[in-house]
């Protein structure tokens, strides 16, 4: 935890600063791992900020949503429906996901819908 706080103290951007804060509030009230494991991943420098293409959540999903802790890139194909939560999309990827049936969350969303995390994979 303090590592992240440390972390936290560089960030510039709020969104981000409140979204962290966000995170290991709800990791501390439902005592849920995942919440903490995505506000380090988030808590990073910037260079170590994920982007995954849309063929490797294609590719790697194991259950029916996923988060990234970071950016979806449009590079690829989607077949299957899936729920994609991430900090960024860019605009063809959010397309090819909403046009595959899935849906295209930010992490905020993500939160609110599913509070305790059940089910949902962690992709970098």
């Amino acid at each position: 935890m303090a590592r992240i706080r440390k972390y936290m103290e560089r960030k510039t951007n709020p969104r981000i600063s409140s979204l962290i804060e966000r995170l290991l509030e709800e990791s501390a009230r439902r005592n849920t791992r995942l919440w903490k494991d995505l506000a380090y991943r988030l808590a990073r420098p910037r260079k170590l900020m994920a982007e995954v293409n849309v063929s490797k959540i294609n590719r790697y999903a194991r259950g029916s949503t996923v988060v990234v802790p970071g950016k979806v890139l449009s590079s690829g194909n989607i077949e299957r429906k899936i729920t994609v939560a991430a900090l960024a999309f860019s605009e063809k990827a959010r397309e090819k996901i909403e046009r595959s049936g899935g849906r295209a969350i930010t992490i905020e969303e993500l939160i609110e819908d599913n509070p305790d995390g059940s089910g949902v994979t962690i992709m970098e």
